[in-house]
């Protein structure tokens, strides 16, 4: 495969094995369509998720496809009054990447990030690879640490 992305390169340079699936000859659109045209479990595909806080702060939220988030629980893990998504169009200037292509890897910016605790429960979740089409399947224990990512349990009941 030729195509690198910013996501790619970063975990090349940390050494992380990583896999990558194509989906891009597909209409698949939501998370829970790339799942299902990969043939994958919608639990271990995840979404990644930009937010911003009354406090004019970004965090990221990684979670399964087929959940949502809950702001109100973010809000209170953080200890910030509210917790918004970002609009769309907010997306690419802030983080260098498009709405469906969003990866936890590799933004403009190192912003607070926290995977729901689900992704302790598989040997290797997927991820956007950073371009609309492509999902990275990486051990969720070989990235953990070294991008300083929390986990907690951040969707709704």
């Amino acid at each position: 495969m030729k195509l690198k992305t910013n996501a790619m390169r970063i975990l090349d340079s940390k050494k992380i094995q990583y896999k990558v699936n194509d989906y891009s000859n597909t209409d698949a659109v939501s998370g829970v369509d790339v799942a299902t045209r990969l043939g994958e479990d919608v639990n271990r595909v995840f979404k990644t998720l930009v937010t911003v806080a009354k406090s004019k702060k970004n965090y990221v939220f990684v979670i399964p496809v087929n959940m949502e988030l809950d702001l109100k629980k973010a809000a209170r893990l953080l200890n910030e009054k509210e917790i918004d998504m970002i609009k769309q169009k907010e997306l690419l200037p802030l983080t260098g990447y498009v709405h469906g292509g969003c990866s936890p890897f590799g933004m403009k910016k190192n912003f607070e990030t926290f995977f729901h605790t689900t992704a302790l429960d598989y040997s290797a979740i997927m991820t956007s690879g950073g371009k609309v089409g492509y999902q990275i399947e990486f051990n969720f224990n070989d990235v953990k640490d070294l991008f300083d990512f929390k986990v907690q349990d951040i969707v709704k009941d």
